[in-house]
């Protein structure tokens, strides 16, 4: 991907965010994270010098590799894949901005327990499975804000910043706005607990996602294509 090609994929991406989020406030500020998993170390370097800032990756190995590459560049590195208990170790070492993807009280406590030996802390979303989908990570709807409450007691070393959710995988408009609408009652009970970031919201339902109260996308293909 050139110069040119990442400019016009990045305007054209905050140009349908800006019209998304004014219907919404002027005040409602959305950030975009740039998923990376299909892309070259080359295109993310590209679209970094266009003026796309966070990126996210969906694999530890894959994470490592590209933010050692790109070492030179004050990337903002989100984690947004399923985290495999044996990888938390070097997930850690990698020190990401934020980890999407917290998907269980479980995993928060393995996860607690390894940055309390290494005397760290992370900032974590919480996964919900708003949608209810048994092919989707994250915590059951109705016990989101109980378990979220329950890290925030017991887990230290995680900096709980908001809520993540996946949309519906439908083409029922109203089943993947239902998820968002969830995943945002939840958030918006969360607030008063510290809840910064509602991250909802991929290349295929950012618009809707954002009409919904999201104030973080996560967006691959629109901004990598060629």
């Amino acid at each position: 991907m050139d110069k040119k090609t990442a400019t016009k994929n990045l305007d054209n991406l905050i140009t349908k965010v800006e019209g998304a989020r004014l219907k919404i406030s002027e005040h409602h500020i959305v950030k975009i994270i740039g998923i990376s998993k299909y892309s070259t170390t080359q295109d993310i370097k590209t679209l970094y010098e266009a003026g796309q800032r966070a990126f996210g990756e969906n694999k530890v190995q894959d994470l490592k590799q590209k933010s050692e590459e790109l070492d030179e560049l004050p990337i903002e590195w989100h984690f947004v894949g399923t985290l495999q208990k044996n990888k938390i170790n070097n997930l850690i070492d990698l020190n990401p901005t934020l980890i999407h993807s917290l998907d269980s009280l479980d995993l928060a406590q393995e996860l607690n327990k390894k940055l309390e030996a290494k005397n760290k802390k992370l900032s974590c979303l919480l996964q919900i499975n708003s949608a209810n989908e048994d092919t989707k990570s994250g915590v059951e709807a109705k016990d989101a804000i109980k378990i979220y409450k329950e890290i925030l007691e017991t887990c230290p070393n995680i900096i709980l910043k908001g809520v993540m959710c996946i949309g519906a995988n439908s083409t029922d408009i109203k089943l993947i706005k239902e998820s968002f609408k969830i995943t945002k009652n939840i958030f918006d009970e969360l607030v008063p607990f510290g809840a910064k970031y509602c991250s909802m919201g991929m290349s295929s339902d950012f618009e809707l996602a954002i009409a919904c109260g999201s104030n973080m996308i996560r967006v691959g293909s629109t901004l990598f294509k060629e």
